[in-house]
């Protein structure tokens, strides 16, 4: 565990020290912590700017995809000359540009059951930053076991929604609010489209909810959930209980 800071991070994170929120205690807590940021697309991408801008010791972030030119209307990680890379890779050589004082780990995979464990064993905070459902219901499956932080997102079309789910407190599921249905008709950004900034705004909603519980240091027990309209600016918050019939975490 840190036990300080150093002059050139109190210079880096000089903003944050002047923060009765955050103070010198909150930021040694951001260095110590441990974060996992599941898909590094529309919403991955500001989510990890901003994570690894505040100074987040250690970033995990995992994607099995390559950059496309249709990418960078909403994914703003990448530019022109990363068409054809990596993701994961991409992103780590921009974070590591933004912030060398930090742990970057990039991933070029696709997160799944037989490698969630090895991905995500030393990481305590995660980011749903995915566009499946399978992959959702994966991550809320583990944070369960696990007793983790999962700070979903999601995007489409011209509304959004964040949702986080602290599993060190009693918190509902993913599932509870989701059910699973398999007669449904996924819909995403490649077959529905997305407003741009939406992805901002939603991404930048779950680094700000990590950030706010990482120096606090307390467990969230109110789990909450807002929808954002993005052509209107208007936001809906809805509290979440235990679904009693939940086949997950009941």
């Amino acid at each position: 565990m840190s036990t300080e800071l150093s002059d050139k991070e109190r210079l880096r994170y000089s903003r944050h020290l002047l923060l009765n929120a955050v103070s010198e205690a909150g930021q040694i807590r951001l260095k110590d912590a441990r974060v996992a940021v599941i898909g590094c697309g529309g919403l991955g991408s500001p989510a990890l700017f901003y994570l690894a801008a505040s100074g987040v010791g250690q970033l995990t972030f995992c994607d099995d995809d390559a950059v496309e030119l249709s990418n960078l209307q909403r994914q703003i990680l990448y530019k022109i000359n990363h068409i054809g890379q990596s993701k994961a890779k991409a992103a780590g050589k921009v974070l590591t540009s933004l912030n060398n004082q930090i742990s970057l780990i990039p991933l070029s995979l696709k997160l799944d059951t037989s490698n969630i464990d090895t991905v995500l064993q030393d990481s305590d905070w995660i980011l749903d930053c995915s566009d499946n459902f399978a992959t959702r219901y994966l991550l809320n499956q583990y944070c369960l076991r696990e007793r983790k932080v999962l700070i979903s997102g999601a995007a489409l079309g011209t509304q959004g929604q964040f949702i986080s789910f602290d599993f060190r407190a009693s918190s509902p599921c993913y599932h509870c609010v989701f059910p699973e249905s398999p007669t449904s008709t996924e819909l995403n950004c490649q077959n529905a489209g997305v407003v741009s900034p939406l992805l901002g705004m939603i991404g930048s909603m779950q680094a700000m909810k990590a950030v706010s519980l990482i120096v606090s240091g307390v467990p969230d027990k109110a789990s909450e959930m807002i929808v954002v309209d993005a052509l209107s600016l208007q936001q809906r918050q809805f509290t979440l209980e235990k679904d009693p019939t939940c086949t997950v975490c009941c």
